[in-house]
This record gives structure tokens, sequence and C-alpha cells, in this order.
């Protein structure tokens, strides 16, 4: 009787490594669907520019923004996460990496060794980026400086240091469906909704997290704690910009300057050194799409320290 309860035993624990192997398996983008095509680098620096990449992954202390080095860190609730170097350099960063290689890990969060990346990488909003756009971005990296230096380690203690856990996280949270423009909007709103929710992926800051790191839906882009541990992010949607016209948020996305004069400081500073690279139309479709968004309840505000 013994033997037989411990061979069920093994037997279900071993169906159920299998469900939990085959479940949290990455995924990788269809391979059909990359057709031959003449990369656009114009398009490329863009969403360079749009994707907010050289806030991230250029390496700290120096001004040249091209050059992607890595090795800011970014603290979290979930330990410490050092951004990688994803410059041309072939030992340190992506320059053996082939266009299949790149889109996987944009599109899908998955390395080229086949482990998921963890969502401090924004894939969860960068998966809304079209195929072409990727395409044309990774063409574009691969003109710009190789950088020497690799990033340390993250620094993330048990269990989140497991990658295999982060496909558990991505059938939670990670819906890797393309963007699809609403027929009923403008263009430009399109575009805006397009810049906003995948490349500019200003959710990711913007809205509050429940216990395991997912964004809250219900209140996508109501501000909260900020991700990097300090400060508040504020609400965007209309319970937050009432007061504000789409000039004034076009123009914020320009200067960073707001209607009472304040400057954006922190990281949304290196926000703007990115959307005022971006051209006046850009700017004015996501300051359209901005100023759709009905009026969401954030989570509330803690006072301030007097």
């Amino acid at each position: 009787m013994t033997k037989r309860i411990l061979s069920i035993a093994i037997v279900a624990a071993l169906l159920g490594f299998g469900f939990y192997w085959v479940a949290t398996a990455p995924a990788m983008i269809d391979t059909s669907k990359l057709t031959a095509r003449s990369a656009d680098l114009g398009n490329g620096e863009t969403v360079f520019n749009a994707g907010g990449c050289a806030s991230c992954h250029a390496s700290p202390g120096q001004s040249d923004r091209t050059h992607l080095g890595g090795g800011l860190a970014l603290t979290s609730p979930f330990g410490t996460f050092h951004v990688p170097n994803i410059s041309s350099d072939p030992r340190d960063g992506i320059g053996k990496w082939s266009e299949r290689d790149f889109l996987d890990a944009v599109l899908k969060g998955t390395s080229p060794a086949a482990s998921h990346y963890y969502p401090a990488f924004p894939y969860g909003s960068y998966h809304l980026v079209k195929l072409d756009d990727a395409r044309d971005l990774y063409a574009y990296l691969k003109t710009l400086p190789a950088v020497s230096g690799k990033a340390p380690d993250h620094e993330l203690p048990f269990p989140f240091n497991i990658r295999r856990n982060i496909g558990i996280w991505k059938l939670l949270f990670f819906n890797d469906q393309p963007f699809a423009p609403d027929p009923a909007q403008s263009p430009a709103w399109n575009r805006g909704a397009y810049l906003v929710n995948g490349l500019g992926h200003c959710a990711e800051c913007h809205s509050p997290r429940n216990a395991l790191g997912g964004i809250i839906a219900a209140q996508r882009f109501a501000g909260g704690p900020n991700p990097e541990g300090k400060g508040w992010v504020p609400n965007i949607t209309q319970k937050g910009l009432a007061d504000w016209s789409e000039n004034d948020l076009a123009y914020f996305l320009e200067t960073g300057q707001t209607p009472e004069g304040d400057t954006a400081g922190g990281s949304m500073a290196r926000v703007i050194r990115n959307t005022a690279l971006l051209s006046a139309e850009d700017r004015k479709a996501m300051a359209l799409y901005l100023k759709s968004l009905p009026a969401v309840d954030g989570p509330p505000r803690p006072p301030r320290a007097k």
C-alpha cells in the first residue's frame, strides 16, 4: 500500500512538473512572417526614440545616448535589475544576434538562449510594436557604436531568480497580441494609441501593480507608486490631466514644461529627451490619445512627509 501511494505521488509529481514545463515554455515568433525587405533606418531611429531605448540602455555617466552599454540599476520590490548592453558589440552586446533573436526578445520576451526575460524589460507593452517597426529598430541598432562591457547579473532572491517561473507570470499577465487599430477612431488617434501603449510603454510606470508585479487593468494609467521604489507616478487619465489641453500635453512631451511652469524631473526627464526627438505630429497624436482616456481613480497616495 505504501509503495502504491509512493508510486502515485511520483507519477503525480512528474505529471505536474511536465505541465509546468510545457506551460512555461518561452514563446518565439513565427518565422514565416519574416519575408525579405529593405530596412528603413529613418523609421528605425523613430522607433528607437519612441521606445525610449536610450533611457535605460545608454551607459550611465556619459552623454552619448547612442552608447548603449547598459549598466543602469533598476530597483524593484523583487530585487535589483541591471540593464544589459544592447550595443552592436559582438561579445558583450547584441552584435551576434540574428534578427529573429531580436524580435523574440522585443515581441515575446524570450532570449536567444530560449529563456524568459524579466518583465523589467517592458515587453508587456512592446509586443504591440508592429513587426516592420521592430525590424527597422534592429537594423538601426546595428548602425550604432559597439560598446564593450557587460552589466552585472541581476540581484534577485529566491524564487524570483528562477527565470522559468516568468512563464507563469506571462500566463497571468502577458498578452502577446499585436496592436489592433480602432476603426471607429481617426488615424491620428490610432497612431497616438500605438505610441502610448506600445513603443512609449507609458502604462509600465503610470499604472499600479498587484503583488506579482502585473498591471492592474482597471487602473491602467491611473498612477501609483514609482516602480523604482521612490516617489509617486502621476495619474495620466482625465482624473489627473483634466486641466491640461492637447496642446499642453504635446508641449510637455517636447519640452518637459507643465502648464503650471514646472519641469519634468527624475525618470520622466529621460522620457522627455526621447519624445522631444519625435515629430510634432507624433507628439500631437500621443496628446490626442491621452486626452481621450476616461477619468480613472488610482490608488490613494500616501500623505507627504512633513
